[in-house]
């Protein structure tokens, strides 16, 4: 591929700040947030949540798991250095190599697929290997509508990239909400059919089975188009490029190592999804809390290291290491600060939580009741869970693919073994809850390893610092909500006995809009130096009025 510019590119556009940029996405994330549970409200009171469900759940986690590896970040972080340096670079400012990386993503990422769904029996028998509460032949059938979808997440993930380095935020993180949208109205039209999707025997031509998977499939296919005329409007002209460039070399290798991170990631989920489909109803649970749990970190943490990617992208292009260690420091207290509070509401109330969102429909209250208990002792893992991912952001800025594959090698190997250890100890009602917690701790241990590796390669972090704020967090945290929890057991007191779900929803509301604004103002009491600038903006309001 030749790097002469053929096209001109506008003029670069300033780089906002990281806050304004975030604070942008952020609406737009709670948007995505918000009408993604609505569409899991509406599947688990539609379909329930025993055999068919976990069925479906079966079926689309290989899509999902390429969701959340290559939307999370890894092929985003792979992608962004290399186009902020083309920008540097190029005549062209880095718009024929831009083109080259979505073509080139683009046609292997539909081989991929293709073997994927020629594969849909084999990946059945991987991940429900030994189960007897799946029905094979019902998630094969899923499997063979919803696998399409992988290519429509990778391109997602490719002209995302590109509009991110392009300083774009906004329409990346619109763009779920169209898929959330057309699942929400597949779902409507499933549950106007009549009759039941036939499981014995299943049939690829029952209606019920081809509204369910096709449109799921579709919801991903719109997410990714609706970026074109976003991609469109910044001056990047597409058109097919395969031809060789200079840079090739160093793509093939950052990209063999993005591979086998996203293999070490299907070996995971492949071991998760086999333990826990051992119960009816353990791989429902844990998706609808990992859903749950996602929200705040969708929300807050994506848009804050969306936001940071292309800075350190350019600060590591600039062998700027201060700069790097700098941004870290930020995102790690940012995400403590920004997180652990939501943590703390899902640990205290998140059997309400629970019971609120899922006990609908065909579902009822065991079904909520197990998904909030997972939630409940699983949400420690929150905090560790952002920073692990800002932290193999740092590396993936550095150009460095092969590290955080070696982490995230060690974090499988984790999660594996406390897999099996729960599958050992727990019974069928408890799996849920051991999934889960196999999740969380593996975090853990991820973040301390992630933390201890980029001390080497970077020198002095000033990790103290970091610890120093998860502490003060976790303490402006407990007191929040043991103040919210009181005050919710004083009210239930007051109202006697009442439904177990409206209990719940008193619950839910009663400590969020106690608990949260409790411990963000104890968070700024206690003079943590990144609440002040949202103090001193709210003095200003006041002194205004």
């Amino acid at each position: 591929m030749s790097e002469s510019a053929t096209t001109t590119v506008p003029e670069k556009q300033q780089a906002p700040s990281v806050a304004r940029a975030s604070g942008s996405m952020a609406i737009a994330t709670i948007v995505s947030r918000a009408t993604g549970l609505l569409s899991k409200v509406l599947l688990i009171a539609v379909i329930g949540g025993d055999i068919l469900n976990t069925s479906y759940q079966a079926a689309t986690t290989l899509p999902t798991m390429i969701n959340e590896l290559l939307l999370g970040g890894i092929l985003t972080s792979v992608a962004i250095p290399l186009l902020v340096r083309a920008e540097k670079e190029d005549g062209d400012g880095g718009e024929s190599y831009a083109q080259w990386l979505i073509s080139m993503g683009t046609a292997i990422l539909g081989a991929g697929t293709v073997v994927a769904v020629a594969c849909a029996p084999l990946l059945t028998d991987l991940f429900i290997a030994d189960s007897d509460e799946a029905n094979p032949a019902l998630v094969t059938a899923f499997a063979y509508l919803v696998l399409p979808g992988i290519v429509f997440y990778g391109l997602t993930a490719l002209l995302s990239a590109v509009l991110n380095a392009r300083h774009v935020f906004g329409m990346p993180t619109w763009a779920p909400v169209l898929n959330n949208l057309v699942v929400i109205v597949v779902l409507a039209v499933y549950a106007m059919l009549p009759g039941e999707l036939t499981l014995n025997p299943v049939r690829m031509t029952d209606v019920h089975l081809l509204v369910l998977g096709l449109g799921t499939a579709l919801g991903v296919a719109v997410q990714a188009i609706a970026l074109f005329p976003a991609l469109r409007k910044t001056g990047f002209r597409f058109k097919w490029r395969f031809g060789w460039d200079s840079r090739l070399s160093e793509f093939g290798g950052l990209a063999f190592w993005v591979l086998l991170y996203v293999a070490l990631g299907f070996v995971s989920m492949m071991v998760l999804t086999n333990v826990a489909t051992h119960s009816k109803t353990a791989l429902v649970a844990f998706n609808y809390q990992w859903l749950i749990a996602q929200v705040p970190y969708g929300v807050l943490g994506v848009s804050l290291l969306t936001a940071l990617m292309p800075k350190m992208s350019r600060a590591a292009a600039n062998h700027d290491n201060d700069a790097i260690v700098r941004d870290l420091l930020f995102g790690n207290r940012m995400s403590a600060i920004l997180l652990m509070p939501f943590s703390a509401l899902m640990t205290v109330s998140g059997v309400a939580i629970g019971l609120a969102a899922f006990a609908w429909g065909e579902a009822g209250t065991e079904s909520g009741t197990r998904i909030g208990l997972a939630l409940a002792l699983s949400a420690f893992g929150l905090v560790p869970y952002a920073i692990t991912l800002l932290q193999l952001r740092v590396f993936y800025a550095m150009k460095d693919a092969r590290t955080p594959t070696f982490i995230q090698a060690l974090i499988v190997a984790v999660r594996i073994a406390l897999l099996y250890v729960f599958l050992a100890v727990a019974s069928p009602e408890q799996l849920a809850v051991g999934v889960s917690l196999a999740m969380s701790l593996s975090f853990v241990f991820g973040a301390i390893v992630g933390q201890v590796w980029l001390r080497v390669r970077l020198g002095r972090l000033r990790t103290g610092f970091t610890l120093w704020t998860v502490c003060l967090t976790v303490v402006a945290s407990s007191i929040a909500f043991a103040v919210a929890k009181g005050l919710n057991a004083l009210l239930l007191g007051v109202l006697g006995t009442i439904d177990p779900v409206v209990a719940a929803w008193v619950e839910v509301v009663l400590v969020t809009v106690v608990g949260l604004p409790l411990a963000f103002g104890l968070l700024a009491a206690f003079r943590v130096p990144e609440m002040q600038p949202a103090v001193a903006k709210i003095i200003r309001l006041v002194r205004r009025r």
